[in-house]
């Protein structure tokens, strides 16, 4: 027994032994690693201070580029009566778009945020509305002469800001029985339940409020104006687009199918934000286009 267990002592000794001849080694190694690095360093031909200067440069170039503020242009219409430019609005009959959604609901101190891209084909008594997340077909809203028709079906607050919401953001010169006052850089454009104002330089609107019949009021802001391409001519507008080749191409690009219609260049907010309750809808238009 006692010479069993002077072997497991050995055993245990030697093992420690072991251990601490490994660590020497390896702080040996580790030692002669940074005197090579150090060598190296001093005397080599090879100097990383170039390498060091250049790369620096390039950073330094790069940021100078990305913080160069752009130049924006933006439509200058002063001098245009508001109506000529209504009258020429009111000859288109739909528009098509591809957007890009951020739907925002506040539960006090909760906020739900959802996001996706969306096609979109509007006229002033119809909607359809397809919503992709990941290029893959979400959910799909129709409304035609006030039938709504959605999969999944939507709720009252919910159909409000995606049909009332977008068809007037994007059809906001369908306003009608309207008094016109001048406040300004602005036209205000009123009836008893909506309110528009425009600026007069760019001739788009900036801020819609319509009031809804339960007394709730349905707000729309503008920014960012954009152009259509001027390149494109009103002729393709005669081109129809196929349900079915558009799915296709949604599938294999993981994107929402492009629009096939085009129009003469004209100016469009691309940026809205919607607001109803505690609903928020953030709207990027990343294509545009108008059927006259």
């Amino acid at each position: 027994m006692w010479k069993r267990l002077l072997r497991i002592l050995e055993y245990k000794r030697q093992k420690a032994e072991d251990k601490r001849q490994i660590f020497i080694r390896l702080k040996a190694e580790g030692l002669r690693l940074k005197l090579f690095l150090i060598f190296y360093l001093k005397h080599s031909v090879f100097s990383l201070q170039p390498i060091f200067c250049l790369l620096f440069s390039a950073f330094y170039i790069l940021s100078s580029v990305s913080c160069t503020p752009k130049h924006v242009e933006t439509p200058s219409y002063e001098g245009i009566p508001l109506e000529h430019a209504l009258s020429e609005l009111k000859n288109i009959k739909s528009i098509e778009a591809i957007l890009s959604v951020e739907y925002e609901r506040n539960n006090n101190a909760d906020v739900n945020t959802m996001s996706g891209e969306a096609l979109l084909n509007v006229s002033e008594d119809k909607l359809n509305l397809r919503l992709y997340y990941l290029g893959f077909l979400a959910g799909e809203v129709n409304e035609e002469g006030g039938i709504i028709k959605s999969k999944p079906k939507l709720d009252k607050n919910k159909s409000t800001i995606l049909i009332d919401g977008i068809k007037n953001s994007f059809f906001w010169w369908n306003i009608k029985d309207y008094t016109l006052q001048e406040k300004g850089d602005l036209y205000e454009l009123k009836n008893p339940f909506r309110k528009l104002l425009i600026s007069k330089k760019t001739l788009l609107p900036i801020q819609q409020t319509i009031e809804l019949n339960d007394g709730e009021e349905l707000k729309i802001f503008y920014d960012a104006p954009n152009k259509t391409d001027s390149n494109e001519s009103a002729a393709t507008n005669n081109k129809k687009s196929d349900s079915n080749q558009l799915s296709i191409v949604s599938s294999q690009n993981n994107s929402p199918p492009a629009t096939h219609h085009s129009s003469l260049s004209l100016w469009y907010n691309s940026r809205m934000k919607i607001e109803f309750k505690n609903y928020i809808v953030k709207i990027k238009v990343k294509s545009y286009s108008v059927v006259r």
